[in-house]
């Protein structure tokens, strides 16, 4: 990532995360079940349309494709990563990232990774 850069297209996001354009786009949609957007605050769009991300946002996108895509296998449960992302220690979290340094990020990221899988872990089992 760019340092000096603020935003990024969904293009950048895409070769950042190593993801496709469709499932980003899919992340960020309006549910026509529900008339709401699947997961809030994944990206700032313009008049027209064209979505823009931050790397807060880019941060976002990163902890759901850990979540959704964990050691290799999909799990299709947006509404888990609904639940997890609105925990207050997640939003701390993104307000932490943006002000502490890039090796701190790093190291607490790690961290949160390690405690979401082992989260995942126990709901799977109490769900089967």
């Amino acid at each position: 990532m760019e340092n000096n850069k603020q935003y990024f297209n969904i293009k950048e996001v895409s070769n950042i995360l190593n993801l496709k354009e469709h499932v980003i786009r899919h992340w960020d949609s309006i549910d026509p079940k529900t008339k709401r957007l699947r997961i809030d605050g994944l990206s700032m769009r313009t008049k027209g349309g064209t979505r823009y991300f931050n790397k807060n946002h880019i941060n976002k996108l990163s902890i759901i494709k850990n979540i959704l895509f964990e050691e290799g296998k999909h799990n299709y449960s947006l509404d888990l990563v609904k639940k997890i992302l609105s925990s207050k220690k997640m939003e701390k979290q993104f307000i932490d990232d943006s002000n502490t340094a890039d090796k701190h990020k790093v190291i607490k990221k790690n961290n949160n990774n390690a405690k979401l899988k082992n989260i995942i872990q126990n709901l799977k089992i109490l769900i089967s």
